[in-house]
């Protein structure tokens, strides 16, 4: 239902219950979708939440209850049916006008139809993929990105300023690495050869940076100045700059191929260089919350809910890897971001706890449970029917690029995960390039073009469905439909709030089921006007919340399929 319809119904049953206790409640009346189209649309279970402390009988005052919200005239044209089940469940079944109210609303609101500000003026960070800048993005960044690009487009819709930033861990024992196997290709070792540094990076890729080293290429990432190549292989720091700057623009290649875009990126060597990591091990010290143990720097993590005590710098020197994400997150705190949400791989889990100890000893009054986060599994690709667990150009995963060749509209694919982050997601490369009710994208993309088949072949001013009398439509299918559409603001709200865009998703598959109920039960381009309108309305309503969703998801809506 819409959701001035909602608080209609909110506040009759809060007059009704302050007519029965003699006071008003304390708590929020809830409404709630029956599991069961029969038992109506809305469910509410007041009566029994409030009989107990009131010492009433629980269907009695559910009896009570109805008999006063049948008198309300506020809810005469919207509510066409009251029931009481069970012990005292109340069950609303709305009005046909009702639910033609949600396609008018649709019709008249547009793009914003869905949309809130419920959280306008507020703002949030969201950081994702944030991929080391040492080899190509895997399928599991591909996941990451469409995760954080939903979300970040789903918490718009309630009215959240979003900035989407990525980490560069551009810093540490793999930038050395890095720049030890491209040094190595530069001097004509390969992989297996006796001169192969140990743990070296195999794929292809390094060959690549290596041969464009040795021709003093020029390579330019985002928001960096452009890095030109020495040319000498015994140049490390030169070799170093240079193919961190060559990963991180092949990376911002794939993202922008994958239709993902940030706001900013930020290097983590900065935070050494601003001083933002002496800063912030100055800060925790300074907490009496660190101690000195074989000749290392811990901090008492165990104090703030983590298993055991963490080392900060290590007894040969040098920080552990959290100690500067702690310096990180003290920068987003201080840049105002309150709401800070980090959409990280599972593998990450065992760095929640200490990064969030870490900042609850930095003096700055930092909330307990900064940042939130949104953890993800990883992603099994499947090719003909075998899974592919290795490209030869990265050397021991499957990359990104891997997969936009193979599949063409991966992004749309990776955004179309009904599964809960925290659950595998299995990429079938062929499932993604058939046109079949199996594919999910197809099948709801199918709705949306068929739904424009339908109004090109009226070649009617689509524009003017708005002015319809939409009286006419009553029908089981087309009440079902509109009964769908009016669930998209609470789906988009939950979603928003549950951080997870799947159920988008999921929600665009159950209004295209409905539609291609509807299409298949009812005739729309019939002989009699008023109805034909009406459901050419209703249609033109339907399109409109599939665009919207498809927004959300940063899914195309095609005309043609």
């Amino acid at each position: 239902m819409l959701l001035s319809h909602r608080k209609l119904i909110v506040a009759a049953f809060t007059d009704a219950l302050q007519n029965s206790l003699g006071h008003r409640p304390e708590q929020l009346v809830l409404l709630e979708r029956p599991k069961q189209a029969s038992h109506g649309d809305v469910a509410c279970n007041a009566a029994m939440q409030f009989a107990k402390p009131a010492k009433r009988n629980p269907r009695e005052l559910a009896q009570e209850l109805v008999t006063f919200l049948q008198s309300r005239p506020e809810l005469s044209g919207l509510v066409e049916k009251i029931d009481i089940a069970g012990p005292g469940f109340i069950n609303l079944t709305l009005s046909a006008a009702a639910r033609q109210a949600v396609a008018a609303a649709v019709l008249a609101e547009g793009e914003r139809f869905g949309r809130s500000d419920t959280h306008a003026n507020e703002t949030v960070l969201l950081e994702f993929v944030s991929a080391n800048p040492t080899g190509p993005l895997h399928v599991g960044h591909g996941r990451q990105g469409a995760l954080g690009d939903c979300l970040a487009n789903l918490m718009e819709t309630q009215g959240w300023q979003v900035h989407r930033e990525f980490y560069y861990n551009d810093a540490g024992v793999q930038i050395q690495t890095l720049a030890i196997s491209v040094q190595a290709r530069c001097a004509g070792e390969a992989p297996g050869s006796a001169g192969w540094p140990e743990n070296a990076y195999n794929g292809d890729y390094i060959a690549d940076i290596a041969r464009d080293f040795l021709a003093g290429a020029t390579v330019q990432a985002a928001d960096v100045e452009p890095v030109t190549a020495s040319g000498d292989a015994s140049d490390f720091e030169s070799i170093r700059r240079f193919a961190v700057a060559y990963l991180r623009r092949e990376q911002d290649l794939d993202l922008k191929s994958f239709g993902v875009r940030f706001d900013q990126y930020y290097l983590e060597s900065s935070l050494y260089t601003d001083g933002k990591v002496e800063d912030a091990v100055n800060r925790m010290v300074a907490s009496g919350n660190t101690y000195e143990f074989e000749g290392a720097l811990w901090l008492k993590t165990t104090d703030f809910g983590d298993d055991k005590d963490r080392v900060m710098r290590k007894s040969e020197g040098g920080y552990t890897y959290f100690v500067p994400d702690v310096a990180y997150h003290v920068t987003k705190w201080q840049r105002g971001y309150q709401k800070v949400v980090n959409i990280q791989g599972s593998d990450h889990h065992g760095t929640i706890a200490r990064v969030r100890a870490g900042l609850q000893t930095v003096g700055l009054g930092i909330a307990k449970g900064y940042p939130d986060y949104v953890l993800h599994k990883m992603v099994t690709v499947m090719r003909n029917g075998e899974e592919v667990k290795i490209s030869k150009r990265a050397g021991s995963y499957v990359t990104l690029r891997d997969l936009i060749c193979w599949s063409g509209n991966v992004a749309e694919q990776q955004a179309w995960d009904t599964q809960e982050a925290d659950t595998e997601f299995v990429f079938d490369v062929d499932l993604a390039l058939s046109q079949s009710d199996e594919n999910p994208v197809y099948y709801v993309q199918y709705a949306h073009a068929r739904i424009c088949s339908i109004l090109n072949n009226w070649g009617g001013d689509a524009t003017q469905l708005s002015k319809v009398n939409l009286s006419a439509l009553v029908a089981p299918k087309e009440l079902a439909l509109m009964n769908r559409m009016a669930a998209y603001q609470e789906a988009l709200s939950q979603a928003s709030e549950e951080m997870a865009p799947h159920q988008i998703a999921f929600y665009l598959r159950d209004l295209a089921a409905d539609f291609h109920g509807f299409y298949n039960a009812e005739r729309v381009l019939v002989d009699d006007e008023t109805l034909k309108m009406a459901r050419l309305a209703l249609l033109q309503a339907t399109r409109q919340v599939l665009r919207n969703g498809f927004s959300v998801l940063g899914v195309s809506a095609p005309e043609r399929m």
